[in-house]
């Protein structure tokens, strides 16, 4: 064992003695329907605990976003839209100034999310300093929460930092979001590792809310892996047709 990991043993020890010895590590005290008794899920995020924070997806600024091709993006967001209404996870959408320059917000997100609540800012770039915003997550009672949108270093930066040092557990969707330049975006990514912001993908949100196939939305889940990953589409279609092909010769 490491002098570190003695010295951590053993001050967590002196705290349970000080405390009783019925106090036990917060974290052993946690417990959520979304980790198994072999503890699988437990470093995962729990949809239940979700939110999905959908920001300042705005045409106008999509033409100024250079490091992901702009279909793929609005791709992915369409994506996550989907997957919170198969779900029910809760999505917020906002906007700074969507009657400017920047433009409106994406309408696939309100269209494939109809139950998407989206909170107007007062001109405010970082949706965490507009006090209706920051009430609006408050009041879904959960603490997860997953962020993306366009710019990446402002729109997403900004709100997940602030939300990050208020206690919540925050994600930033990196694939569903959009940056100016290369080097923007991967100052953005070492930036949201240093400030405790987990960086993922729309793969990987998809995958960690889907977790087993013995479910009953397992056909439209699916559908969702055809849309990050086109070819596994195609890997569907083919497996429909052979199928079908051996039913027909039975």
């Amino acid at each position: 064992m490491s002098p570190f990991r003695k010295f951590a043993m053993g001050a967590l020890c002196a705290i349970c003695t000080a405390l009783g010895s019925s106090a036990t590590p917060v974290a052993a005290q946690e417990t959520r329907a979304s980790v198994l008794p072999s503890g699988g899920g437990q470093a995962l995020l729990d949809p239940a605990d979700s939110v999905f924070l959908l920001l300042d997806h705005q045409t106008g600024l999509f033409q100024t976003v250079q490091d992901i091709e702009i279909a793929e993006l609005r791709s992915n967001v369409q994506t996550l839209a989907k997957l919170a209404a198969l779900l029910d996870i809760p999505v917020i959408t906002t906007a700074s100034e969507p009657n400017g320059p920047n433009g409106p917000i994406m309408p696939e997100i309100h269209e494939f999310a109809p139950h998407a609540v989206y909170v107007p800012r007062k001109g405010e770039v970082n949706a965490w300093d507009n006090d209706d915003f920051v009430a609006a997550v408050r009041a879904t009672g959960r603490k997860t929460l997953i962020m993306a949108g366009v710019w990446t270093s402002v729109c997403v930066m900004f709100p997940a930092l602030d939300a990050e040092a208020a206690g919540y557990d925050v994600y930033a969707v990196i694939d569903a979001s959009g940056d100016p330049s290369e080097m923007t975006s991967r100052t953005s990514l070492a930036r949201f590792v240093q400030g405790g912001v987990v960086p993922t993908t729309t793969n990987a949100v998809l995958s960690e809310a889907h977790r087993t196939w013995n479910r009953p939305e397992a056909a439209e889940l699916a559908e969702l892996y055809g849309l990050v990953a086109p070819n596994y589409a195609a890997v569907m279609e083919s497996y429909a047709k052979a199928q079908a092909v051996v039913s027909e010769n039975q």
